[in-house]
């Protein structure tokens, strides 16, 4: 019989339950709600769960310190049958010593093949990140993992640490790391990169790099590891605002074209110094990607015109499998030339039928949100719609334009459109509206002006 799972967000009913009876166990105490002493008595009765084997732990945002994870740390070594654990300490103030203390204990753990960690915002350091690497390389059945542990202060020491522990999860089949805001260099990421290489079995990997201090040795570290991970079928990659530019961008590119098995791909970009040549070396890459079904493309503030955003409109065009597909090109230098070749390209795609187009904050005129609007119209199976095209050139002309070839897309059910600081007074933003009502299928409408 499958025992319910119980949930607890009142310490006090926790400790006076049937402890030995528990088996799949939740418990919220979140935000302030509890002491160290509290901390320490959640301990003492958690140790008492010997037959748990499905932990959560929802302890964030309180101040737990070294005490309070030195006593978690001795309950959990008593939880030997653990399979799956999450345990969420986001800025408890545990620091190194706490976080060592803490994932000493998952060695105990034998049987772990679920482990979600949130240590976010505890300055735990290249010590913490050490330590927690030596726990890591020890759980060996280990097959899903989650590590949270951004804004902590880990350098090239700690993250080379974590990437030979990983190395050793050879049965790791998906794998979550968020490392932002951390003091990573080229140096650790390619290390930790390395590790990848060793993961033949992962299937999905989400990597979070942002806001580190990283440029193009990290991407082409980062894309020689990839380029091993053949089975990968689901990749999200945060590299945003880091100092990544076209050399950096071939290697990953060139990676990705290996990633042959990839159904659902993520590149989050933004804030780098890719230009018109990396983004068209991205789009040749990704035309080797034939079984690519969703792909989200985030890759504004990077400097990119007509000619870069043209290329990759060509390239998408040979990936006709997509069904959803997500770009985010704003603040660049696109015209009505890169806008126009871009939705024309995209009429190749003719599976899609979820887009999600942002063109913010560029040189867009009447040409090219006309040819836009006319490029969407045969897009048979598209829908649901989103739209952004703030702050261009459009006017009412353009606007007016898009807004009746938009309701000649028959199938939309869902439509949004960004269409402020255009230069469109009142009484025609009503007339695009009605134009775009039209559309006798619509049944989630939102055209924003403001």
């Amino acid at each position: 019989m499958t025992q319910q799972k119980k949930y607890f967000d009142n310490l006090e009913q926790f400790l006076n339950s049937s402890l030995q009876s528990h088996q799949v166990l939740h418990i919220i105490q979140s935000f302030n709600k509890i002491t160290t002493e509290d901390v320490s008595d959640l301990g003492s009765a958690l140790a008492n769960c010997t037959n748990l084997f499905n932990l959560t732990l929802q302890l964030n945002d309180n101040q737990i310190g070294v005490k309070g994870a030195s006593s978690l740390a001795s309950a959990l070594a008593k939880c030997a049958n653990l399979s799956n654990l999450t345990l969420d300490l986001r800025y408890s103030q545990i620091g190194a010593i706490g976080a060592s203390g803490l994932v000493s204990t998952l060695a105990n753990c034998a049987n772990l093949s679920n482990l979600k960690f949130s240590l976010c915002g505890n300055k735990i350091g290249n010590q913490g990140a050490s330590q927690l690497s030596c726990a890591l390389a020890k759980c060996n059945n280990i097959s899903n993992l989650k590590l949270i542990v951004s804004k902590n202060n880990i350098g090239t020491i700690g993250l080379s640490n974590l990437g030979s522990a990983l190395a050793k999860c050879s049965n790791l089949s998906n794998l979550t790391l968020d490392l932002s805001k951390n003091d990573i260099n080229d140096e650790g990421a390619s290390e930790l990169g390395s590790a990848f290489a060793n993961c033949n079995n992962l299937l999905t990997l989400i990597l979070c790099l942002r806001e580190n201090i990283i440029g193009d040795q990290c991407a082409l570290g980062l894309g020689s590891a990839l380029a091993n991970c053949t089975n990968l079928s689901n990749l999200i990659l945060d590299l945003s605002d880091s100092q990544i530019g076209v050399i950096g961008q071939s290697g990953l590119g060139s990676a990705l074209a290996n990633c042959t098995n990839l159904t659902s791909l993520a590149l989050y970009l933004a804030g780098n110094k890719i230009g018109d040549e990396g983004i068209s070396n991205l789009g040749q890459s990704l035309v080797n990607c034939n079984n690519l079904l969703n792909l989200e493309l985030y890759l504004s503030f990077n400097q990119i015109g007509d000619q870069g955003v043209s290329s990759l409109g060509f390239a998408l065009a040979r990936c006709t499998n997509l069904t959803n597909l997500t770009l985010q090109i704003s603040y660049s230098q696109i015209g009505d030339n890169g806008a126009s070749i871009l939705g024309s390209a995209l009429e190749n795609c003719t599976n899609l039928s979820h887009l999600t187009l942002d063109l913010s904050e560029n040189q867009i005129g009447v040409i090219g949100a006309s040819d836009l609007g006319f490029a969407l119209v045969n897009f048979a199976k598209l829908s649901n719609l989103e739209l952004d095209l703030l702050d261009n050139n459009i006017g009412t002309v353009g606007v007016l334009g898009l807004g009746s070839t938009l309701s000649n897309c028959t199938n939309l059910t869902n439509l949004t459109l960004y269409l402020s600081r255009n230069n469109i007074n009142e009484s025609q933003q009503l007339k695009v509206k009605s134009k775009c009502l039209k559309s006798k299928r619509l049944v989630v409408s939102l055209v924003n002006f403001y």
